[in-house]
């Protein structure tokens, strides 16, 4: 049987020994210095004048007394140096720099430097999937002397790497490379269904595919619509954002062109006639406010097909049909009779 432990190497108390009360005080002092261990930091050669207790790390090519000591710990005990054998995986408190170090068998290296963490929760609990978790009011991501770049990496195009927002856990917002390498933003009124509303191509193409904006007709017909009635709209050739078709115009005929939401819009109408006359298609707002107006004439030449622009500022829900002044043979269709409409 050894006279020591095989850990910490602490004396046993033998049972033929004499003045036993010495080996169980030097084991407890080892146990002062080695539990909870306290490095005062890692030298090659004793300090001047070391406090009793202290604890020191040998270096590499250690001089004087600790000569040939290298690797092992120095206690400072009743004014003398007992030297320790760490084991690996040992960890200390290095006090001379703040830090936590492990015993690799070989050196003592920054433990969190050196050591791969599986999860990390900083005032929350990390999970398989979140490895790290923050729950924080702010958190800071500092530069070190100049800029700071934080860098997100997928293994595919066809993976996808986002950022998230969230409001109680359900989606509302994400950006990133979804599924692509076409940057998106998406957004989800309820987390399910979402829109995206911007992407930029690869190439640099800026896209919008959730901006309003329509062209539309009556449809492809040629009528003369009568004095003081409205034309709605059947046909919507170019559409996205949400632009519908709503219930029928009163006092004519055709539907009502449904804005889907609240902002300054371009709108831009086009008039064909099959003949010269008098006439006045104005864009009209829920049927009551002209937003502009095409008229006989305005082009200053005899040309048959006129258009006119405005600028306006429309409310989600708001209707939008054509009313007619004087009598006219209008046709209507793509390129001839038309509105079209884009949110800016």
């Amino acid at each position: 049987m050894s006279d020591e432990t095989v850990n910490l190497a602490l004396p046993y108390i033998l049972s033929s020994q004499a003045q036993k009360h010495v080996t169980h005080n030097e084991a407890l002092r080892r146990l002062d210095g080695l539990v909870q261990l306290v490095l005062q930091s890692e030298r090659l050669s004793p300090p001047g004048s070391p406090s009793e207790g202290r604890c020191f790390a040998i270096g590499e090519t250690p001089t004087g007394d600790w000569s040939g000591k290298a690797g092992r710990i120095a206690l400072f005990e009743d004014g003398g140096w007992i030297y320790l054998t760490p084991q690996a995986g040992w960890i200390a408190w290095f006090d001379d720099v703040g830090r936590q170090k492990i015993w690799t068998g070989t050196a003592w290296a920054d433990l969190l430097a050196e050591s791969s963490i599986p999860k990390l929760g900083i005032n929350a609990s990390a999970d398989t999937t979140n490895r790290l978790t923050v729950s924080a009011a702010a958190t800071l991501l500092n530069h070190e002397g100049g800029g700071h770049q934080l860098k997100l990496n997928k293994a595919a195009a066809g993976d996808s790497l986002s950022l998230l927002y969230q409001t109680g856990w359900s989606g509302r917002a994400e950006m990133g490379l979804a599924g692509s390498d076409d940057f998106e933003i998406k957004v989800s009124a309820d987390g399910s269904s979402w829109a995206t509303a911007l992407r930029t191509t690869a190439t640099g193409a800026v896209l919008l595919p959730g901006r309003p904006l329509v062209r539309a007709a009556y449809g492809d017909t040629d009528m003369t619509p009568a004095d003081g009635s409205r034309t709605g709209f059947g046909t919507m050739y170019l559409s996205q954002g949400g632009f519908s078709l709503g219930a029928t115009v009163t006092d004519g005929s055709g539907s009502r062109l449904v804005v889907p939401v609240s902002g300054f819009y371009l709108l831009t109408l086009g008039v064909s006639s099959l003949a010269a006359a008098s006439y006045s298609v104005s864009v009209q707002q829920n049927g009551s406010t002209n937003l502009l107006a095409v008229r006989d004439g305005d082009s200053g030449s005899a040309s048959y097909s006129q258009s006119s622009s405005t600028l306006a500022y429309l409310s989600a829900g708001d209707w939008i049909a054509l009313h007619h002044s004087g009598t006219a043979e209008l046709q209507f269709g793509w390129g001839k009779t038309e509105l079209a409409m884009a949110l800016m």
